[in-house]
């Protein structure tokens, strides 16, 4: 190669652009902790090369500059932690993980106690409905004691019936038919029936009803009648008057010891007058109500001679 002359060189710095002016370069280097690093770093510091461009310095040592500045700014972050504290990072997190004698997070506290309180909620709700269900058993056991206590003392106080008298306004037996025209014996009986109903219940009143009350003859049904139902309050009595009436009764084969040219029995006729009266009281509403139940049954003898007489019934059965 030959050397330049002067017009060339003068050439060339004309026509080239003017460069712009180099900026200083500046290295921060943080100290380490121990001397023997800080004198490794001068060492190293004062070895490099002042370079007054980063366009001027090689590729290794601009690399080897951002890996220092970075190894510095991370070791200065390493140092403003304190001492046994950790660096948590993303990766870990997502892990899940955590280092050998690393304690655990805090979230798996709070979950065991949310868990804590979720189950002392479900032993107080288990509690009071516990507490609900006694009551109402020892409730219903109780009102169920108290109802049978009422039907067991009002057992005992049945209503007392007296059989006061009966009187015969007609007996008379006269020859006819039946509805189907058979030739037979016809009595016609028209009576009175009084008696006396009483409550004994000293808490209770009592609706009463009766089934017909039968004047029969051999088995035979010859008069009837019916009491009208009503109320009697507690510790209290009524008197009541049955009419026992029968028209045209067929006595078939039975009517033969009866029948008399004045149509009325000379002998005395056995008779007999039954029936059932039925009480029923409302002690505690629907749940306690005792029922009671009469039966009468009165032998009867009835004498011509005594019509429209009244005849006692002292030899009445009630049951």
């Amino acid at each position: 190669m030959h050397a330049k002359t002067d017009s060339e060189v003068t050439s060339i710095a004309l026509s080239s652009p003017t460069r712009s002016p180099r900026r200083p370069v500046y290295y921060v280097q943080s100290p380490s902790r121990d001397s023997n690093d800080g004198e490794k770093t001068a060492t190293s510091f004062h070895s490099t090369p002042v370079l007054t461009s980063p366009m001027d310095s090689p590729p290794h040592s601009r690399s080897s500059v951002g890996r220092h500045s970075r190894e510095s700014s991370s070791s200065r972050f390493s140092g403003s932690l304190k001492h046994g504290s950790r660096k948590i990072s993303p990766n870990d997190v997502s892990r899940g993980g955590h280092r050998k004698g690393q304690k655990p997070w805090k979230e798996c506290d709070v979950i065991e106690e949310e868990g804590l309180l979720e189950d002392e909620d479900r032993e107080r709700s288990l509690t009071r409905r516990c507490y609900i269900l006694a009551f109402v058993l020892g409730f219903f056991l109780l009102f169920s004691l108290f109802a049978l206590i009422l039907w067991g003392a009002s057992r005992p106080m049945k209503p007392k019936i007296t059989m006061k008298s009966i009187k015969f306004n007609q007996f008379k037996v006269q020859a006819g038919s039946d509805f189907t025209g058979v030739a037979t014996d016809m009595a016609s009986v028209n009576s009175t029936v009084k008696l006396t109903f009483r409550n004994t219940g000293t808490f209770f009143g009592v609706h009463v009803s009766s089934t017909p009350v039968d004047l029969t003859y051999f088995e035979i049904s010859i008069a009837s009648g019916a009491v009208k139902n009503f109320y009697q309050s507690r510790k209290s009595q009524r008197s009541l008057t049955i009419n026992v009436i029968g028209t045209r009764i067929p006595l078939y084969g039975s009517g033969e010891s009866l029948s008399s040219p004045a149509g009325i029995p000379i002998t005395p006729v056995p008779l007999k007058l039954s029936f059932v009266i039925r009480s029923r009281a409302y002690v505690l509403g629907q749940l306690v109500k005792p029922k009671f139940y009469r039966h009468i049954d009165c032998p009867i003898i009835f004498d011509p001679k005594k019509l429209n007489v009244p005849m006692s019934l002292k030899n009445c059965t009630v049951s």
